[in-house]
């Protein structure tokens, strides 16, 4: 079974998210919500409704305190008391259905902006280039990737949900107040006032906080994935304890972070402002009533207005917590989405089949943190259809010429040409569809057989394509082998397969691309001399007609490539057949001396 893709529906609201570049973490929050405007719409009035009700209901026990007590004359006492009721029973029940639909809109737009905004990072980081992805932590991203997208979720719901809540928990209790007496305003209005002055505060004190609570996460997210990955490593330098002690001190660092915020927290003023604006409330409300100017009834309603006022009071402590995580997280987020890569999809450029030339045109290439020149001024050009062997002393330049022509890196000077068209200029997916790549470091996926053969072509090939190509890289024979044949699942980067089983089903992965380019970077060296030969055999009957840059160290190889390009420290010193390079360059004679024969 073939790895589904991203359905229509998901796929485009990735792709609209994509090219949002917004300066801000708010307006990166903004532009994903406006996709989502009736569902908002639906909240304000669910919310808004909610409130309204939440304020009517004692307004409305305060109206019936009037009946009881004979403030208010009626003619038939009786019916108005039980009408009361039943408004008040009305009002409760309307208050439900009014806090349900605002909790379901925001709901759905919280998983929603978390749905987009993953989905967004990860396209984005699938189109960053290798030089960006070499400078990057893994569990850093994962972190980014999971924790903080995360907090974008639970800064809306129920973080923004609890703030309008709460601004609305002001604001209709006033306005009811206001109605039974302007005067009652005072206590309420006073609270307003250093109410606001305290959350500033409070805000300002979290925000820098927040975001360390955040990256030390990060720190200490990566140096767990780091220790995870390389365990092999670690154990056999018997460096547990180090690895401990790195991890142990990033631990510290987060769990100080995380106390600094609770010592914000714990200096949140508002929960007791607002008990002192209740008691000055109830000592107004009281002497208004003695002086015969408010009823008991309008009292007991103030004060359960009032007491309405708690709800803000309390739940905004929790409540701008998670909205400036929420904001940290946009922010480490978007820090991601902003990066600046060298790599341009180029969506709109040239795209056609592939004859196979390749033309290197003057190219040096350096990394952006490296001092010097990895490539300098390498010119050569291979016909379709050619065999280039590039040979040369480790670390001089051969793997990364290579990754200049399917755009892992992107050239600094000169240019290359593929047909006749600079590999900038073509579309990207173009491009990478018609070159494949055998590395000696096979990476595969913790998938089936089946699925890491067809990782190039997804859905649309067959079972019986990916067997032929098995048998062509000469492993079918040890995927039968298997319990589960095909559809065993291999370890993560396919540490439960040998080497040579992971370049065989690498090479099965190529031949079943059916590329017009192929590049070998030393894929047969984990396999041993007879299977080699079978490969070879097979790779030389698929390739006629196809371009191929063929690294490598085996004597046989070299004396089958067209054409041998020999590089010393990142440049060019020799080209030509091998036994022409054997007899006029000593270089090359002292290499050759050391490979394979």
């Amino acid at each position: 079974m073939i790895a589904p893709t991203l359905s229509p529906k998901t796929e485009f609201h990735v792709k609209t998210a994509y090219v949002y570049n917004q300066a801000s973490p708010v307006r990166w929050v903004l532009s994903h919500l406006g996709r989502y405007k009736w569902l908002l719409t639906a909240f304000f009035v669910g919310m808004t409704v909610t409130n309204i009700l939440n304020a009517a209901i004692p307004w409305q026990i305060g109206a019936a305190f009037n009946l009881v007590t004979g403030e208010t004359a009626v003619p038939d006492p009786f019916q108005a008391i039980l009408t009361a009721t039943l408004v008040i029973v009305a009002l409760s029940v309307g208050r439900f259905f009014g806090d349900s639909l605002s909790s379901l809109s925001m709901e759905m737009v919280a998983k929603r902006l978390e749905r987009d905004g993953r989905g967004e990072l990860y396209l984005n980081l699938l189109g960053k280039s290798q030089t960006f992805h070499n400078q990057q932590r893994v569990g850093d991203i994962m972190a980014r990737a999971a924790n903080d997208v995360r907090f974008v979720n639970e800064m809306m719901m129920p973080g923004f949900s609890l703030l309008y809540d709460s601004m609305m928990a002001i604001l209709m209790p006033i306005l009811f107040m206001a109605f039974i007496d302007v005067r009652l305003l005072l206590s309420p209005l006073t609270f307003c006032l250093f109410y606001a002055l305290a959350v500033r505060h409070y805000m300002r004190q979290l925000e820098p906080v927040s975001e360390q609570v955040r990256a030390r996460f990060g720190d200490m997210n990566a140096t767990l994935q780091e220790a995870v990955t390389g365990i092999e490593v670690v154990k056999a330098a018997a460096q547990e304890r180090q690895e401990m002690g790195k991890f142990l001190h990033n631990a510290r660092r987060y769990r100080d972070a995380f106390v600094k915020e609770g010592e914000v927290q714990a200096r949140y003023l508002p929960t007791l402002l607002i008990g002192i604006a209740i008691a000055g409330a109830f000592v107004h409300g009281v002497t208004l009533l003695n002086l015969g100017q408010i009823t008991l009834g309008d009292l007991i309603a103030y004060m359960g207005l009032m007491w309405v006022l708690r709800w803000p009071a309390f739940s905004s402590f929790f409540t701008f917590y998670l909205i400036q995580m929420g904001f940290a997280g946009a922010g480490r987020i978007l820090e991601l989405l902003q990066a600046e890569t060298e790599l341009d999809e180029n969506a709109a450029g040239y795209s056609a089949p592939m004859r196979g030339e390749i033309v290197f045109e003057n190219v040096t290439f350096r990394h952006t943190d490296s001092g010097r020149d990895l490539l300098h001024n390498i010119s050569f050009r291979a016909l379709p259809g050619e065999t280039i062997a590039i040979v040369g002393q480790t670390g001089s330049g051969k793997t990364t010429l290579t990754k200049l022509v399917n755009r892992t890196y992107d050239v600094g000077h000169g240019r290359i040409l593929i047909d006749g068209v600079d590999v900038r200029q073509w579309n990207l997916d173009s491009l990478r569809s018609q070159i494949s790549i055998i590395e000696q470091d096979i990476f595969l996926f913790s998938r089936s057989v089946a699925e890491n053969i067809a990782f190039g072509l997804g859905q649309q090939v067959s079972r019986e394509d990916i067997v032929r190509a098995a048998k062509q890289a000469q492993a079918h024979h040890f995927i039968l082998n298997f319990k589960d044949g095909y559809d065993t699942i291999v370890g993560e980067r396919g540490v439960t397969l040998s080497g040579g089983q992971r370049q065989r089903i690498a090479i099965a992965r190529a031949l079943l691309t059916d590329p017009r380019i192929l590049i070998l970077d030393d894929a047969t060296s984990a396999v041993d001399s007879a299977t080699e030969d079978e490969i070879q055999r097979a790779i030389k009957r698929i390739l006629e007609g196809r371009t191929t840059l063929l690294i490598t160290h085996r004597l046989s190889q070299i004396r089958r490539a067209d054409r041998v390009i020999l590089i010393r420290q990142g440049e060019i010193v020799a080209q030509g057949a091998h036994a022409e390079l054997m007899t006029t360059s000593r270089l090359y004679q002292r290499i050759f001396a050391r490979y394979d024969i």
